[in-house]
């Protein structure tokens, strides 16, 4: 099979990205109740300009949701990865780690110092590939969700884009060099 191709996100792609978000919905990664089939997929908050999508032969089959992770003034240099979805037929062929390369890439030529991103702690599949492609574990929230009968933990990972090099030399919040 063909290694996916990674783009922008278009008005037309809601249908087939709607399809992939009523297949994949499951309590292993959603905290929010299953979409209705007839809610649309992009919304005011959250538009094609948001996501990229990844094809094979053409046809749609994954997105990634990129977004902040807060609404501050104060956290604009942090990119959040807010959903990832690879269709099951697509599944096992570089799709979800090609958009979490991507996502990580987009947000490194913006000029963001960090990607962060929240998974739940069941979720053994996403997190190893999260920690594969160089996500660390910030923290965990024990039991933050209960889902599906179970509680589930909130585990944050993220990673500082520019590198540990790159603070060096620069000013600390308190005016002095930081030497990491």
């Amino acid at each position: 099979m063909p290694a996916p191709h990674i783009r922008d996100a278009r008005p037309e792609d809601e249908q087939p990205l709607r399809r992939i978000d009523l297949e994949t919905w499951s309590y292993l990664h959603a905290v929010s109740p299953p979409p209705g089939p007839d809610d649309p997929f992009f919304r005011d908050t959250c538009g094609p300009e948001a996501h990229l999508v990844a094809e094979l032969d053409g046809a749609v089959v994954g997105y990634v949701r990129l977004g902040f992770p807060t609404p501050l003034a104060s956290n604009t240099h942090v990119r959040q990865i807010r959903g990832l979805a690879v269709a099951g037929a697509a599944r096992g062929h570089g799709v979800g780690r090609a958009l979490v390369r991507a996502a990580v890439e987009e947000a490194r030529q913006g000029g963001f110092r960090r990607i962060t991103l929240r998974v739940l702690g069941h979720n053994t599949a996403a997190r190893k590939l999260y920690e594969s492609e160089g996500f660390v574990v910030e923290g965990v929230q024990p039991e933050e969700f209960h889902l599906d009968g179970q509680y589930v933990d909130d585990v944050l990972m993220g990673q500082m884009l520019a590198g540990p090099d790159v603070r060096a030399g620069q000013d600390g919040p308190d005016g002095a060099a930081l030497t990491t």
